[in-house]
Formats: C-alpha cells, structure tokens, sequence
C-alpha cells in the first residue's frame, strides 16, 4: 500500500467534530424551508443567515462530508437536501420506542413533528400497571418488564427515555440489552451505556439555566 493510499485511508476513518455533526440538522432543517420557498440554490452565506451560522463555518462544515457545491455556483437545494439526509441517515424512517409514559412520554407520543423527518414511535412503555393496555395514538402501552424481548423482535434502534431519575439506568440497560444503539433522555442524571451506545440528554431546566445568564439584572 502506497503513503497516498494510507493518507486517503486515514481521511475516511476521520471523524467529524460532535459540534459538527450538532448543526447538520439545523442545516438540512433550513434548507427544506428554503426548498418549500422556493430557493432551488442558494450560498454559504445565505444558508448562514438562515441558521444564525457564519458563511465559514457553513463551508468548513459541509466540507467535513465532501464536496457538494462549487465555487460561484452555490449548493443545489434538493442536491444538499439529500445529501444531508444520507449523511444523518434520516434518508429512511427509523421506528422509535417511549419508556415512561408521564406527561412527557405522552407529549412525544401524541407529537406529530418527527413523521416527516424519518423517525416514527411504535412502542409505548411503562412500568406502572395502571397504564399499561391503555392507548395513546392507538399505540398500546407495554410492560416495562418485556423491553429487551419486544425491541430486539421489533428490531428498534432507537429510543426516547423520559422515566424519573431513580429509574432512568434501569431503563437504559434494558433498552441496550434489546439492541437500541441510540437514546435520546430526559431524565436529568447522567446514565452509563456501552460504547457503541449513543445517548443525547434534553433537560430544559439546563438550557434556561444557561439563558438567564444573559439576561441584564435590572439594576445594571
């Protein structure tokens, strides 16, 4: 194997910034409201002004995947559309799993917003009996205790955990025992999963924290 073969080798193995891969979607969620306008190609910079994102960063972004505009010429809406959808693999739709149905699990279950952007819920999960055979979005709720067997015959990838905190990592190891590789969790603690185990945590308390910073003090 020649040092180019080995170079080219390296660059395919290379993974993208966190950060990077964060502000895909934001990018191709842009770009589908551009297409609904009307925008068949538009620019780095256009595009930028759309997310709040510098034209550089656009650029330095994209690039991370590949060549996918040229100089002068600009991206190709649908082209970059698909493009995206490929690189974040929602060019298909992925059934999803609930565990917890509180007011949170129900929210998301009734929630209409992912349909069209490749995720779709087809399991509801609890552990309370009182809830269990109950229906939401004509989904029955399951058993809790029947999680590893139902996603591994179900074949879901993909999960939404919104259990208390005290019940969150008993719920993530039966999700990871079932073959789930991506968790998405609202449970406000951090949960240990193996390494081939994706989890993201969505705790808005977090996020309002880290707003009311900016906020000026009225005395100021």
């Amino acid at each position: 194997m020649t040092q180019e073969d080995n170079c080219r080798k390296a660059r395919k193995k290379k993974t993208p910034p966190e950060i990077t891969v964060h502000r895909l979607p934001f990018y191709l969620r842009a770009l589908e409201r551009m297409k609904e306008a009307g925008i068949l190609i538009t620019s780095s910079k256009e595009l930028g002004e759309w997310v709040g994102v510098s034209a550089a960063q656009i650029r330095k972004d994209i690039s991370q995947f590949g060549e996918f505009g040229k100089q002068g010429t600009g991206y190709h809406t649908d082209f970059l559309i698909e493009k995206l959808r490929e690189i974040l693999k929602v060019d298909r739709t992925w059934d999803v799993a609930i565990v917890g149905m509180g007011d949170i699990g129900h929210a998301l279950a009734r929630y209409k917003g992912c349909e069209n952007r490749g995720f779709r819920v087809v399991m509801l999960f609890d552990t309370h009996p009182e809830k269990i055979g109950q229906e939401v979005e004509g989904l029955p709720i399951r058993d809790a205790a029947t999680l590893p067997e139902a996603l591994r015959e179900a074949n879901i990838k993909v999960a939404i955990l919104s259990v208390p905190s005290n019940e969150a990592q008993n719920a993530a190891d039966k999700l990871t025992q079932g073959g789930v590789k991506a968790i998405l969790s609202y449970a406000p603690i951090c949960i240990h999963v193996p390494e081939d185990v994706r989890i993201e945590y969505v705790d808005p308390a977090t996020y309002l924290q880290g707003m009311t910073y900016y906020i000026p003090d009225e005395s100021d």
